[in-house]
């Protein structure tokens, strides 16, 4: 039995309840609401059994010890230093105990890796025999291959206490060793939706047997031109599957693949992508483009910069910020799609290391790379998509840290940057005037300003219309004498 704590403010709400070492937490919670509404069914001052059910989800799903894992995966949990689950971890986790499609929303940053990985994990303990010859029983698709091996990586260190194997799809790596993985059979593939079908057309893999899939950052892979791929490899599972889709935004073509492929799912949203974490210090720096690379050195070498990721819009941009940076004999390294996997893991490796202080990426690394202590985010080009901004600025202050995020605006990017605060809800520190911002009048915002686009005003166009009005009375005179004839 387990005592249950008055509610605030109800002197009925009863004391004792039902045990709850049940094999299903999910059933327990449900069953311990039914109990309590049935003996509070007088007493309005418990509240509704909806509004009972929600109260348990929150006091009994507070600890991962309440939820129902595998001895072996509570251990290897806390010894990653975690015992309370954070908001889409408490949530996802039970509805995929208990058999059920999830559609969540979460921004990166929130824990999304363990609450999928976990349940997984608790699920494959339980099996006896061994995986079939090129077959797994969960797939996992990622849209980069840093956050496949973010995800693999989390995955070893949660099932350190079993036997469940792990391994990794992705393209930029000799497709040999891959081959020789799955021919022997494994529990759990993470990969690229490229790569993954590549193995798929040489028969070097089966989709038989799965039981469980999670789209991992769909928007992400939606925004890399990866939807035709994943309904490709969707429509090849088994029909009957678990499906998880996890999302920082939910779009409408995202909505509708979770329409046709999840039947009847969870829908969890938490942690708003528009909403930046309180703990992250934003602030944004007007300058001409010239005057970037001076600024970045400045910030770079103060003190109080222990690590810094710098965002650039370009791959080419990226190697030329890492050039410079070098040159100023700062430790840097860039990270894009043009970059070869074992140098990009190489670049990773020491930046984590602290053997580098700086490291300079396209938006590959701003999603679902966890990388701690990173103290300060440079956007040194504005992204294209506001949504950008927000994954980025994510790379710091994880893990209940603080952190520092600087913006470089140029004139060209004034348009970005004002989607950026249209989507966070506020203006960045050092553009609380927004004198850098909105036109000043009607007349200004439908013409061209120099000072505000970085581009050229439009010329007068009186004498056009005076030349023309000429030319119409012109015809017009035309027109009537030849009547007149």
């Amino acid at each position: 039995m387990i005592r249950w704590p008055d509610r605030p403010g109800s002197s009925d709400f009863p004391n004792t309840i039902v045990a709850l070492r049940t094999q299903s937490p999910e059933r327990a919670i449900i069953r311990t609401a039914e109990w309590s509404a049935a003996h509070c069914y007088s007493r309005p001052v418990c509240g509704t059994k909806p509004a009972l059910q929600a109260y348990l989800k929150d006091f009994f799903l507070t600890q991962f010890s309440n939820l129902g894992l595998a001895e072996p995966i509570l251990r290897a949990v806390s010894a990653q230093g975690y015992t309370d689950p954070t908001p889409i971890q408490a949530q996802v986790i039970p509805a995929m105990m208990a058999g059920r499609d999830v559609l969540g929303t979460a921004q990166t940053g929130t824990g999304k890796t363990a609450a999928f990985v976990l349940p997984l994990l608790n699920a494959l303990s339980g099996e006896r025999r061994r995986p079939e010859p090129k077959s797994c029983r969960a797939l996992i698709l990622a849209p980069t291959r840093e956050l496949a091996a973010q995800i693999v990586e989390s995955a070893q260190a949660y099932s350190a206490g079993t036997k469940i194997s792990v391994t990794m799809i992705i393209g930029g790596v000799k497709m040999s060793k891959q081959v020789r993985a799955m021919q022997r059979g494994v529990d759990i593939v993470v990969a690229t939706p490229g790569r993954l079908l590549d193995l798929k057309k040489q028969d070097a893999i089966r989709f038989d047997q799965i039981q469980s899939v999670v789209l991992d950052e769909a928007d992400h892979m939606m925004d890399m031109g990866f939807l035709p791929q994943i309904r490709n490899v969707l429509r090849q599972l088994p029909k009957v599957r678990q499906t998880v889709l996890l999302s920082a935004t939910m779009p409408t073509d995202i909505r509708k693949l979770a329409d046709q492929f999840l039947n009847d799912p969870v829908d969890i949203a938490v942690a708003q992508v528009s909403k930046p974490v309180e703990r992250i210090e934003q602030s944004v720096r007007f300058m001409r483009q010239d005057q970037k690379r001076d600024a970045l050195r400045d910030i770079l070498v103060d003190e109080n910069v222990e690590t810094a990721i710098v965002f650039t819009r370009t791959k080419h941009g990226a190697d030329r910020v890492c050039k410079h940076l070098e040159a100023d004999g700062i430790r840097a390294a860039a990270i894009h799609g043009n970059k070869s996997q074992n140098r990009r893991t190489q670049a990773l490796e020491a930046f984590k290391a602290r053997d580098l202080k700086v490291l300079v990426a396209t938006d590959i690394a701003a999603r679902g790379i966890d990388i701690e202590r990173v103290s300060h985010v440079v956007n040194f080009d504005l992204p294209n998509v506001p949504e950008s901004y927000v994954h980025r600025i994510g790379r710091t202050a994880r893990a209940g840290e603080s952190g520092t995020a600087i913006a470089f605006c140029d004139p060209s990017e004034r348009k970005l940057l004002r989607d950026i605060e249209k989507l966070i809800g506020n203006r960045l520190a050092g553009n609380e005037a927004g004198q850098q911002d909105e036109p000043q009048s009607e007349g200004r915002e439908r013409g061209f300003r120099p000072e505000k686009d970085g581009q050229r005003r439009r010329k007068p166009r009186r004498r056009n219309r005076s030349r023309k009005a000429g030319g119409k009375a012109q015809g017009n005179a035309g027109r009537q004498s030849s009547h007149a004839s």
